[in-house]
C-alpha cells in the first residue's frame, strides 16, 4: 500500500526536489507552504510521515508541531543549533535532518520511522460515543448492542473511529480499508457506507456518520 507523506515548505524548489525523490521512491506527495495551510490539510486528511520546515509563512514550524498528533514528523530545517534540536525532539518531533541533506539519508530516515510507526502497539479497543469496536475479534458493540458487520463495514468503521476528529477523504478511506478488504470499488463505497450507517442507526435511531460534501466521511458527534 503506498504511503502518503505530507511536505511543509514554502521553498518552492526544495518542495520540488523533495517531491521528486519522494514520487521516484513509490510515496504518495502531497504539499502545504505555509503552517496555516498545513493545518488545515490536516483537518482532512491523515498522511503517514510529515517533513516539516520551521521557517514557515504564518504558523512557524515550532507551532505546528504540537498540533500534528500520531504522525511521525522530520523536521528538515537549516537551523543547525543543538539546543534547538534537542527541543524539538522532545517536543515530540521523530527526527531532524539538517539542510543541506544527503537523499539517501533522508530517505533512509523515512523508512525507520514508517517501519517504526507500523510496529507500534495500539489498544485492540476503539471507542467513540457508545461504539465500541474490537480490533482483535472485529467485535462491534453499539450501546451494549452487539452488531454484526461486513468485512468491508468493520474496516471503513475501524479507520473513522481511529481518526474520529478527522474528515477522512474517499480516496484515503479506499487505500487504507483495503489492508482489510479487497472487496471496496469506489463505485460500492457510497453503498457499503450507507449499509453500515443503517445498521447503527438501527439500534439506537442515531445517525453516527456524516458525510462532507466533496470530500468524504466522519464520524458524528451528537
Amino acid at each position: 500500500m503506498k504511503k502518503n507523506i505530507l511536505i511543509i515548505d514554502d521553498d518552492i524548489h526544495i518542495g520540488n526536489v523533495l517531491e521528486e525523490i519522494l514520487t521516484k521512491e513509490g510515496y504518495g506527495v502531497i504539499r502545504a507552504y505555509s503552517g496555516t495551510e498545513a493545518l488545515l490539510l490536516l483537518s482532512k486528511i491523515r498522511p503517514d510521515l510529515v517533513l516539516l520546515d520551521l521557517m514557515l509563512p504564518g504558523l512557524n514550524g515550532e507551532e505546528v508541531l504540537p498540533e500534528i498528533k500520531g504522525i511521525p514528523v522530520i523536521i528538515i530545517s537549516a537551523k543547525i543549533d543543538v539546543d534547538n534540536k534537542v527541543a524539538l525532539l522532545l517536543e515530540g518531533a521523530a527526527d531532524y535532518v539538517t539542510k543541506p541533506f544527503d537523499t539517501k539519508e533522508l530517505l533512509a530516515r523515512i523508512v525507520v520511522q514508517l517501519r517504526n510507526a507500523a510496529n507500534t502497539c495500539t489498544d485492540p479497543l476503539l471507542s467513540f460515543d457508545d461504539l465500541m469496536l474490537d480490533t482483535g475479534t472485529h467485535r462491534l458493540c453499539v450501546n451494549g448492542t452487539d452488531v454484526k458487520l461486513t468485512r468491508t463495514e468493520y474496516a471503513i468503521l475501524k479507520l473513522l473511529m481511529q481518526n474520529s476528529k478527522q474528515v477522512i477523504t474517499k480516496s484515503l478511506l479506499l487505500d487504507r480499508i483495503s489492508e482489510d478488504t479487497p472487496d471496496c470499488t469506489e463505485n460500492s463505497l457510497k453503498m457499503h457506507v450507507s449499509n453500515l450507517r443503517k445498521k447503527l442507526r438501527e439500534v439506537n435511531n442515531r445517525d453516527y456518520i456524516e458525510a462532507v460534501w466533496g470530500i468524504g466521511f466522519r464520524l458524528k458527534t451528537e
